[in-house]
C-alpha cells in the first residue's frame, strides 16, 4: 500500500516525536538505529521530509532533526503525501490512469470505500498519539 521509502518515513518521524521532547535534535544514525532502517535511505528520507517542510534539520556536529510542528498537530496523511504523493488518496485499486463513479474499474465502489476509510485514519492519526504508544509500551517501530 505504502512505498517502502514512505515506511520508513513514518517509523522516522514517530521516532522523531517520541524523543522530540527528551533531547532536542535526533541525529540521522540515532533515527536510523531506532527504526532499523538503512542510513543512506532513511537520510535521504529525511531529505524529503525537510524538504516538504514537515521537519527541520541542521547540519555539523550537534545537528539533527526536529519536527517542523507539534506532534499534535501533524497527522500521518502529510507524511504519506510528502513522500507518496496523493495516489493513495484518490487513486484506484488497480491502478487504472481513469477511474471514476463515471467509468470505474472492476473493484472502484469496494476500493472506494476502503480508501476513504484509510484516509480518515491517516488525517486523523497524529504523531502525538503514535508517540505516546511507544513511550508507554503499546506499540513497537522493530521487533
Amino acid at each position: 500500500m505504502f512505498s517502502k521509502a514512505c515506511e520508513y518515513g513514518i517509523k522516522a518521524m514517530i521516532y522523531i516525536a517520541q524523543k522530540s521532547g527528551e533531547a532536542g535534535k535526533v541525529s540521522l544514525k540515532e533515527i536510523a538505529a531506532g527504526t532499523d532502517s538503512p542510513v543512506a535511505f532513511t537520510a535521504k528520507i529525511l531529505q524529503t521530509l525537510s524538504r516538504e517542510g514537515l521537519l527541520i534539520s541542521t547540519k555539523g556536529p550537534t545537528g539533527g532533526f526536529i519536527l517542523a510542528e507539534a506532534p499534535s498537530k501533524m497527522n500521518l496523511a502529510q507524511i504519506v503525501s510528502a513522500i507518496d504523493g496523493d495516489s493513495v488518496f484518490v487513486g484506484c485499486g488497480l491502478g487504472l490512469e481513469t477511474c471514476d463513479s463515471e467509468r470505474p474499474c472492476p473493484v472502484h465502489h469496494k476500493f472506494e470505500i476502503v480508501r476513504d476509510e484509510l484516509t480518515l485514519m491517516l488525517n486523523s492519526t497524529t504523531l502525538q498519539e503514535l508517540a505516546l504508544g511507544l513511550k508507554n509500551g503499546a506499540s513497537f517501530l522493530t521487533r
